[in-house]
This record gives C-alpha cells, sequence and structure tokens, in this order.
C-alpha cells in the first residue's frame, strides 16, 4: 500500500501536476439581521445571474443545520450567485454573489438575511 501511494506521488510530479489533496467545498453560515444564526434556511447556489433571478437551474441546495451552517463539496472553482431564505426572510439586495473559490480549499462565507 505503500509503494502505491509512493508511485502516485511520483506519478504525479512527474507529469508536472500539482497534486490536489482536498476538493474545493463552501461552507455558508446564515444569519439574522441581528447576527443570530439560523438555522432551517434554504440556500440554493447559482452558476448565473439569470438563472439566480429566475430561481432556475440551480446547481447545489442545501439547508443550514441548528449552527446556521450548511456545506457544499466538490465545487468548481468559481463565483456563485446565493439564495438564502426562510419564510419572508432573504439575502436579496445585498450579498448575492461570492467571490471565485480558491480551488482545493475549505472557503468560507456568512450571508445575512432579513
Amino acid at each position: 500500500m505503500k509503494s502505491l501511494l509512493l508511485l502516485t506521488l511520483v506519478l504525479n510530479f512527474a507529469v508536472d501536476k500539482p497534486l490536489q489533496l482536498f476538493n474545493t467545498s463552501l461552507t455558508i453560515t446564515v444569519r439574522d439581521e441581528l447576527g443570530n444564526t439560523v438555522e432551517g434556511v434554504s440556500v440554493k447556489l447559482f452558476a448565473k445571474e439569470d438563472d439566480y433571478i429566475k430561481e432556475k437551474n440551480q446547481l447545489e441546495e442545501g439547508k443550514t443545520d441548528a449552527k446556521g451552517v450548511v456545506k457544499f463539496k466538490k465545487l468548481n472553482p468559481e463565483s456563485y450567485y446565493v439564495l438564502c431564505r426562510k419564510g419572508d426572510k432573504d439575502n436579496t439586495g445585498g450579498g448575492e454573489k461570492i467571490s471565485q473559490l480558491k480551488k482545493g480549499e475549505f472557503n468560507k462565507v456568512t450571508i445575512v438575511i432579513q
């Protein structure tokens, strides 16, 4: 098993390709206007602004846990439009687009709903 791992590492460096140990992931924490985390928020990721506006073709969808957190794994290192909604509260009007994710890293953002 050790020799197989060593061979894999050698081959990766031999072809001048960096070894990616982690998938690109995104952790979103959702807070209300008072700064409290919010459980049960529907969170959707979109690649295009038009899809975000029309709320169609979402790439990923999840709900926040008891700590107001939702995690998305194995994403492309791109910018995403994020729609967070619970009841009559959402994040429209600010904070809809997040910066480009860093490849192979655990990216984190906080979004406020009001």
